[in-house]
């Protein structure tokens, strides 16, 4: 009866240290993601201003007007 509790009892220290071992990878696990989410928020910030910077610029550049489409010999025939 000593040797069934004794199991009982190892049975649940091991539980409990793969509880905490989970609890512990969880926490480390939300700190990546917190991490994570910031980089994604800035690289996402950098990407507006590039996008910003590169619609500043095109709107600078002449706009260029239409060509005539020229007849290919095909469509003269």
């Amino acid at each position: 009866m000593s040797s069934e509790f004794q199991q009982l009892a190892d049975k649940v220290a091991q539980l409990a240290r793969l509880a905490q071992s989970l609890r512990d990878e969880n926490t480390e696990l939300r700190r990546n993601v917190k991490a994570l989410t910031e980089d994604n928020a800035q690289l996402n910030q950098r990407i507006d201003e590039a996008y910003q910077r590169v619609a500043a610029v095109l709107s600078e550049l002449p706009v260029a007007e239409p060509e005539e489409p020229a007849e290919t010999t095909e469509e003269a025939a």
